[in-house]
């Protein structure tokens, strides 16, 4: 498997996106609870949580090669399209995910390793293994893999987890739906072809429009919700700006339940996570509050 394989397995993006969420939380938790933390503590959630995203991702392409092979989009992956050998992604996932746990234990501390562990087993296990081919809840659920990342880094910092750290990590959970169903009815036929069961290929493109709204209402008031815990009028105004931009492409999809428009209002929800997350550590370095 040649660097080009290792770094398609490893899907890039969702690393970069996974260390933003970890890096701010962490940030975020040294201001609010405190110790202070260096560049070499921000290092080691870094190299963490990289390897952590990385082996997930490659054991998800292992696990997934058979349904690759029949999506249009995943299709020209190393696996499916025979660039990589299988059994050598799983070594590789296998290998970089137990390295970040123990590295981890050995450089940040005990609890930060458990939600990292937790994140991989939820995206891996949980996400991948169980839910993905079998239930349309399957991504709702999947999406505390994305949590754990945040409170991995919050731990990092305090080496305890509290109310707003926990809300904070949680976020992602909330915002999930939203962000994946807009990619699922832009791939719809890609998924009804291979069989899985996300929601537009169950219920129709109306009727999963209509949930995304729905779940952005609720995304909303929640991360408006985490003033009440802590958090302070630089990210109230990012949160809000965020969310009702989000909130009015979701209310348009369900006036234009298509493709292309869903399209559209992914790339409005893509954005919102490193957005709302960088507010966070802004609001930490410039706690105003009335």
């Amino acid at each position: 498997m040649g660097l080009k394989e290792i770094f398609e397995v490893s899907k890039p993006r969702i690393i970069i996106l996974l260390v933003i969420t970890a890096v701010t939380s962490m940030y975020a938790g040294s201001k609010f609870v405190g110790p202070e933390i260096g560049y070499l503590e921000i290092l080691h959630i870094i190299v963490a949580g990289s390897l952590a995203s990385a082996g997930s991702s490659a054991l998800n392409h292992f696990y997934d090669k058979d349904i690759d092979s029949k999506m249009k989009r995943t299709s020209n992956r190393p696996i499916p399209s025979g660039r990589s050998n299988e059994t050598t992604v799983l070594i590789y996932g296998l290998g970089i995910s137990i390295a970040s746990v123990i590295y981890a234990v050995l450089a940040i501390n005990y609890l930060c390793a458990f939600f990292i562990a937790l994140g991989i087993f939820f995206y891996v296990i949980i996400y991948t293994v169980w839910l993905k081919r079998l239930n349309p809840s399957n991504i709702v659920i999947g999406g505390f893999a994305g949590s754990a990342a945040s409170m991995a880094g919050w731990s990092a910092a305090t080496g305890s987890m509290d109310m707003l750290g926990f809300l904070i990590g949680f976020l992602v959970f909330v915002w999930t739906p939203s962000h994946f169903w807009c990619l699922a009815m832009k791939l719809r036929d890609d998924y009804a072809e291979a069989k899985i069961p996300m929601l537009p290929v169950l219920i129709g493109m109306e009727r999963t429009s209509k949930y995304i709204l729905a779940n952005t209402i609720i995304l909303l008031p929640y991360s408006l919700m985490l003033y009440a815990f802590g958090m302070g009028i630089v990210y109230t105004i990012i949160a809000s700006i965020a969310g009702g931009l989000m909130l009015g492409y979701h209310y348009k999809l369900t006036k234009t339940p298509t493709s292309d428009f869903a399209w559209k209002a992914y790339k409005v929800t893509a954005p919102y996570l490193t957005i709302i997350f960088i507010g966070i550590a802004l609001d930490a370095a410039f706690p105003f509050r009335f």
